[in-house]
Order: C-alpha cells, then structure tokens, then sequence
C-alpha cells in the first residue's frame, strides 16, 4: 500500500518516520521543503502538492494545524480532491471542528472520496515512539480497513463514530488536559508559597487519586523549567477555540474551558504562544509573584 501523507510539523514528521519504519512507500508533501527533504531521506517519495500525493496513492493522511489547513489540502487549488481518483481514502488526522469534518468529507464525498476523522492525542513523545491515541470518525468499514495502518502510529485506536465523532473525543481529551495542567500550576504555586518544596509535594501525590499522566508529563517540565514545546500553547488555544465553538452549536456550557481560553490568551499576549502548554504554570507564577521550582 502507498500511502500519502500531508503535514510534517511536530506531529506530522515522526509520524511519517513511523510508517516509512514499518515498510510502507510514503509519499509527501509540506510548506516546509527542509523538512520533506528530512523525510525523503528517510526514504519517502516527495510531491510538488496534495494532488501530486493523491495521484499516487489509494490512501492519504493530513496532518495539519486547524480546520482551513484541511479545507485547502482536501478541497483546495492543488490539493487532493484535483488529484484523487474515487474510491480514495482521506484519513484526516489534524484536530479540527468537528462541524467542518463533516463539511469537508460531504465535499469529497462528491467527488467519490471517502473521509474519516482521526485525531490523535499524546504530543510530540508518543508521535516519536508511536504510542499515539487515536480517536477515529466516520464509516466503521474503513476504521477496519485502515486500523493497521494507523496502530503503525499508536498505542491505541478506538472508533467513536460518524465522521465528526474523532474530532469530538479530542475536543473532550484537550479540554481534560487543559484542566489538568490548571490545576497542577494552581497546586504547586500554593505549594511553593506555604513554604512547601513543589518536587516533594509532586511526589507525594502523584501516586494517590490526584495522580495522572499529564501530572508526571508536566510537573518535570515546569520544575526544570523546559517549556520546549511538545504541544505549543497557540495549538491549545486553537482546539479550545474548537470546542467553545462545538459546544455553543449544540448548547453545552464549558465554563472550565472558558477559564483556560482566558489564561492561555493571556500567554499569549506575554508571548509564551510557542511554548509548551505546561507554561500555564507561568499564569499562576505571574499573579503570584513566584516560581514554582524546588
């Protein structure tokens, strides 16, 4: 099988290394031509655009940053819809508005191209070692078809639904994780300003009910201070944005989120947009007037 593939960020490239690892003929595409030269090397074959990739493959991937990304990969001037013949599978794994996954594949659907959502959830690390948790959308005949590929990139991959239903579930993981990380910098700065070391806090809580895997990811960033990004705080405004929009059409209060929109939209506007979404702590330091560090 050949395989496609659009999007070689953060995510997009380890991912690729992951299937080129695995035997498949990957062929790609990026904006950033450093970085399909990266993944040529690995052994993939370049394309000039998406209709190139889709030219030359039943089965396409995108990875890329939010909903018009998709809409001008799939459907855009050179992109897959200009290439693909029917009968092609686009497995968009981006997270997106769930309303515009439904919107896109009813668009290829015209053309003869199947879609299914399925975004996935683990940043940077698990991209790389392939461990990845993959929510996936759309007809359940194709999540089996493809649901070997796609372990190829994950440790997990569970079927939610209709297409759409992929990106819902990862609306509601972003919107946990988010929470989370909140809750872990309001904790260690109350911590650190009683007087209480924040490492030794961290361990001895963390394995109680308050233990969780974006604690033990997290609190070793913020107590070394290393907010090089795994997810970028700019990419978790843009799926909270994802999920208010998402919950306001189907009139779901998420007064949670609506906290973390604001905190995150303050980082940004201090400049921490490229950083880490563990850099919340750096909220909690600036309204405190501390540093939460051992």
């Amino acid at each position: 099988m050949k395989v496609g593939f659009i999007g070689l960020g953060i995510m997009g490239k380890p991912m690729c290394k992951n299937l080129i690892k695995a035997g498949y003929e990957v062929v790609v595409c990026d904006f950033n031509k450093a970085s399909v030269e990266e993944i040529v090397g690995c052994g993939a074959i370049g394309a000039e655009n998406g209709a190139a990739v889709a030219a030359q493959c039943e089965v396409i991937i995108t990875m890329v940053p939010n909903s018009p990304h998709v809409r001008a990969a799939a459907l855009g001037a050179g992109g897959i819809a200009e290439g693909a013949k029917p009968g092609t599978i686009l497995i968009d794994m981006s997270s997106i508005d769930p309303t515009e996954s439904k919107a896109i594949g009813a668009e290829l659907a015209k053309k003869g191209i199947e879609m299914i959502d399925a975004p996935v959830s683990g940043g940077e690390p698990k991209a790389i070692d392939g461990t990845l948790s993959v929510m996936v959308g759309g007809k359940k005949e194709l999540f089996d078809k493809y649901y070997d590929l796609l372990m190829v990139m994950a440790g997990s991959v569970v079927y939610v639904g209709e297409l759409g239903a992929g990106n819902i579930a990862k609306l509601a993981n972003q919107i946990i994780v988010a929470v989370n990380i909140a809750a872990v910098s309001e904790a260690l700065t109350l911590a650190k300003k009683a007087g209480a070391d924040p490492e030794l806090v961290y361990q001895a809580i963390k394995g109680g009910l308050a233990g969780s895997n974006v604690m033990n990811a997290k609190v070793p960033m913020m107590l070394e201070r290393n907010f090089k990004p795994g997810f970028k705080i700019e990419l978790h405004i843009k799926d909270l944005n994802n999920a208010l929009n998402a919950g306001h059409a189907v009139s779901a209060p998420l007064p949670l989120t609506g906290q973390l929109m604001e905190i995150m939209q303050g980082l940004k506007a201090d400049g921490y947009e490229k950083e880490d979404h563990s850099s919340i702590v750096k909220y909690y330091e600036k309204i405190s007037n501390i540093t939460v560090e051992s």
